[in-house]
């Protein structure tokens, strides 16, 4: 089942987020991962999001993401931004087709 990286991302170093995200995008893509979202962060539908740029990335399942995140690729690319660039990451699993089911 595919497992999707969703991040907040805020450059305090516009340097470091230029050298950090080429790193940051090789890494993903050698491991099997393709990007669904990019880009800055929309206006709220509701409630507040406190990010300037918003991701989405997909990969084929979740240990795919897992081996990406451990990667010494990926490992690199924190080196990079550490204290430039604040990153907030989730790792989510999909959902069948159908959806989820309510608790019965």
């Amino acid at each position: 089942m595919p497992a999707y990286v969703i991040v907040n991302v805020d450059v305090l170093d516009e340097e470091a987020g230029l050298a950090y995200a080429p790193v940051a995008q090789e890494s993903i893509l050698s491991h099997g991962g393709r990007y669904l979202v990019a880009g800055p962060t929309p206006e709220p539908v509701e409630g507040t999001w406190d990010s300037s740029r918003f991701v989405v990335i997909e990969f084929p399942d979740m240990d795919r993401v897992r081996e990406w995140y451990d990667s010494p690729e990926y490992r690199r690319a924190r080196a990079i931004r550490e204290g430039k660039v604040q990153v907030g990451m989730l790792f989510v699993e999909g959902t069948l087709p159908e959806g989820f089911s309510l608790p019965t």
